[in-house]
């Protein structure tokens, strides 16, 4: 079994090539060691114990992920201040990218098939939700530090989201934090409301109503109650009329 090297991999200077590209994420389990293989595919619903589950190394990944991120992004953007660089990560570390990047790499499928007889059916229930998928490729990535190295593991990261890498927009803010500024500056209060919810407990969709000051002015549906949260306050944004510009808008 590999260990991590001791010193974090050297991120490539601008001018030389990308790296090459990389085998699919679920190719990398047939490196793993056979136990963690089967740890990075087991939910907590039929692990012998929850620590056998993929939840530690799940933990271990995100540090990882998170790591890798900034450091290329630091690269990327040498002249982007902390703020732009912070709301760059979110966009390509958070929940909806981590769960396109496992869809994308075959994780899904791959947990559905470890899962034993008995629990193949629940697995396919929880294989389609955005937070299990997220946390795979979390597990995964965690494994591979743990069993293939560090400069394996950055390898790992870069090539299931450069996409993710590529597409971060700079100087932006997520829509709650942008209503949140808006209506400060008109010392209001935003408040968000859960409408409802919809579909199984395997693919529930939130409706979720935001109020800045006491009148409603977006209502937005996810897979998720902060991803409601979002659309609703896009929605907000929009009514407000450039107020995450700084533009004046009517109150």
């Amino acid at each position: 079994m590999g260990t991590p090297s001791s010193t974090w991999s050297r991120a490539p200077e601008p001018s030389e090539p990308p790296l090459a590209p990389g085998p699919r994420l679920a190719d990398l389990l047939g490196r793993l060691a056979p136990a963690r293989r089967s740890q990075v595919l087991t939910h907590r619903s039929w692990a012998p114990s929850r620590e056998r589950s993929y939840e530690r190394l799940e933990f271990l990944g995100d540090s990882v992920l998170q790591l890798v991120v900034t450091a290329e992004l630091f690269r990327r953007h040498p002249d982007a201040p902390e703020g732009e660089l912070t709301w760059m990560r979110q966009q390509v570390v958070g929940g909806e990218a981590c769960a396109a990047a496992a869809r994308a790499g075959g994780l899904p499928e791959a947990f559905v098939a470890a899962a034993p007889a008995a629990a193949r059916e629940e697995a396919r229930l929880v294989a389609v939700r955005q937070s299990v998928q997220a946390a795979l490729v979390e597990a995964l990535i965690g494994a591979c530090w743990l069993d293939l190295g560090a400069e394996e593991a950055e390898r790992t990261v870069l090539e299931a989201f450069g996409p993710a890498l590529d597409s971060a927009e700079r100087g932006g803010r997520d829509p709650k934090t942008a209503l949140q500024e808006a209506a400060a500056r008109r010392r209001l209060a935003v408040r968000y409301e859960l409408a409802g919810s919809t579909g199984p407990a395997h693919a529930r969709i939130f409706e979720t109503r935001v109020l800045v000051g006491d009148r409603p002015l977006g209502i937005g549906s996810g897979p998720s109650k902060q991803a409601s949260e979002q659309a609703a306050a896009a929605m907000a944004l929009r009514e407000l009329g450039g107020a995450a510009a700084g533009e004046p808008a009517p109150c």
